[in-house]
């Protein structure tokens, strides 16, 4: 696996937002991640761009550093207006913020409650709360809420008075990711804009922003906050300032054993950005989907709240999830071999109400391991 050395100085410079945080500690195991440069991309550096592709193939997780460019430095800035806003919105009253659980309508969006949330086939239940937020008019943050491409939920007031802010956020989650799956387009031969026509701003998909709590943690426990999953969508760029996150390596080092969870160390300046299970379909397994999970953090760090704030990029509603033609990267398939094609919003729905408490578990948890998690 490439890897790149993330030194102390490095992690002393641009500390925006990180000051009033105690220490990640440096004795804890920590994945390699690639730290990439978004300016670099912006800049066709070839390079970076092979460097993008590698990660997207080895681990499906990598840094993205997004200073030192207008784009970077305009979302880095709504970041850590969000991260003030979703310290007012947790604290809202319990039953203020459960008016806007919508998932008896059928729909993720809105509010899903502390333990609310199945984290594996056991039914083991969630230790955080989360406001997933749609994009049509005023008050949710969908994509397609915030940019009225659906009638808008009911949303708290907090959220209401943010219109803007989300959808400044919104617009720059989604021009950097599709940034990258123009890259990636590149690198699987495909024809131009592929990736980037199934992942339209101004179409209704499963975008969506999510601003998420977990309260401090005990971390001598075992049970993890969320369990081992893979992602459902394309692309999810993550901001956190406090760590927890882990990913499971695809393979151990030689003679080491088998793999064990690593943290993800969160970087000033950077997103955290890991490929899901949709990519690992329209890549037929060229493109990795990992599993990961969410523990308590660690150190001194596992004391206080955990804060994130997500973007999930997600194909177009009526895309068909399925390997892509076009391009002499991704195998064809097998002669008799038969392949799902469901549809993104089927998809979405199915994976994400079934890890709701009463929801189907087993369609929950069915991601896209056996393609992306090859060996």
């Amino acid at each position: 696996m490439l890897t790149e050395t993330i030194t102390a100085p490095a992690l002393l410079t641009g500390l925006r937002g990180f000051s009033n945080i105690p220490p990640f500690p440096n004795d804890v195991p920590c994945a390699p991640l690639l730290k990439l440069s978004f300016k670099k991309l912006l800049d066709g550096d070839v390079e970076e761009s092979k460097r993008l592709f590698e990660a997207s193939k080895q681990l499906g997780f990598f840094y993205l550093d997004l200073r030192d460019s207008h784009e970077g430095d305009s979302i880095l800035d709504d970041v850590d207006r969000l991260f003030k806003v979703g310290e007012q919105l947790f604290n809202l009253d319990v039953e203020e913020k459960q008016k806007y659980d919508f998932s008896g309508e059928k729909s993720y969006f809105g509010y899903k409650g502390y333990g609310k949330a199945i984290i594996d086939k056991e039914g083991t239940l969630d230790r955080n709360e989360f406001y997933n937020v749609s994009f049509a008019a005023p008050p949710n943050v969908s994509k397609d809420d915030i940019l009225a491409l659906s009638p808008p939920l009911p949303a708290p007031a907090i959220l209401a008075h943010n219109h803007a802010l989300f959808a400044s956020y919104i617009h720059s989650a989604h021009s950097i990711l599709t940034h990258l799956l123009t890259h990636l387009d590149q690198h699987l031969h495909l024809p131009p804009h592929t990736l980037p026509s199934l992942h339209r701003l101004t179409a209704p998909s499963g975008d969506q922003v999510r601003l998420l709590k977990a309260p401090p943690q005990d971390p001598s426990t075992a049970q993890p906050a969320l369990g081992a999953h893979t992602d459902f969508g394309s692309l999810t760029l993550l901001f956190n300032r406090v760590g927890g996150l882990q990913v499971l390596p695809p393979t151990a080092s030689p003679g080491q054993g088998p793999p064990e969870w690593l943290y993800v160390r969160p970087l000033p300046g950077c997103a955290i950005v890991n490929l899901g299970d949709a990519m690992a379909k329209f890549s037929a397994g060229v493109l990795r989907s990992n599993v990961h999970r969410v523990v308590a953090p660690p150190g001194e760090q596992a004391a206080v709240p955990k804060y994130s704030v997500v973007y999930f990029a997600r194909p177009d509603d009526e895309v068909l999830l399925r390997r892509l033609g076009g391009g002499d990267v991704i195998p064809l398939l097998a002669e008799g071999e038969v392949e799902e094609a469901v549809r993104s919003k089927e998809w979405v729905l199915r994976r994400a109400l079934g890890r709701r408490i009463g929801g189907n578990v087993e369609e929950g948890w069915s991601g896209t391991e056996r393609v992306g998690q090859k060996e």
